[in-house]
């Protein structure tokens, strides 16, 4: 997807690459607080929002209602809450990276927590980076922003894909887990506690 825009009196004309984001996110507060985040920050790309584990899944995969791509397209970074209901972080991460045909899909991991096990845990799972919810509005721009900058302009990444059907299950048994395909992190979101997008 391009955006053009004209600027001043000229011809100059800026065009912009958007992203398609998917966010997994159970908390409507924290939905609308990285909504208004990225807005605020100067991002248009827009935001798809599933709540739960499951629903991250069946995205990926384009099942059930996520069968229309025109409405859920493939996205481009994915935003992962840790504590979600029926499938949590780790359980996506585990299958997201688990397959080709994502693995160079950005995996930016969301919690509230710098509890050090867990980050360890979710780099080893294949995140491409670790974002704490900042309590601050501002803080939370500032971060967003950043991640933003970086996953959403600055790196060039193959497109996810090839979509190929499911193999049978005796054909799984005999695949290994894909390696996952990630891009630098922002050096200020290294391997560390401290902070490292329905469309809207």
């Amino acid at each position: 997807m391009h955006v053009e825009s004209r600027q001043g009196f000229g011809a100059n004309w800026i065009v912009v690459d958007l992203k398609n984001i998917l966010l997994a996110e159970d908390s409507p507060d924290d939905v609308f607080l990285i909504r208004s985040a990225f807005k605020k920050s100067g991002f248009q790309d827009p935001i798809y929002v599933v709540s739960n584990g499951d629903e991250v899944v069946q995205y990926l995969k384009g099942d059930g209602a996520y069968a229309d791509r025109k409405r859920f397209p493939v996205p481009h970074l994915l935003f992962l809450d840790l504590n979600m209901p029926r499938l949590n972080g780790f359980e996506v991460l585990s299958w997201i990276r688990a397959r080709q045909e994502w693995m160079c899909l950005p995996v930016i991991v969301l919690t509230t927590s710098f509890y050090g096990p867990e980050i360890k845990r979710a780099y080893d799972l294949g995140a491409n980076s670790f974002l704490t919810k900042p309590l601050d509005f501002s803080q939370m721009m500032a971060s967003l922003k950043e991640v933003g900058e970086h996953w959403l302009r600055r790196v060039i990444l193959p497109q996810p894909g090839p979509f190929v059907p499911a193999p049978s299950q005796s054909a799984t048994r005999s695949l290994k887990p894909a390696r996952a395909c990630r891009a630098k992190s922002p050096r200020s979101r290294r391997r560390r506690s401290k902070p490292d997008g329905k469309a809207g």
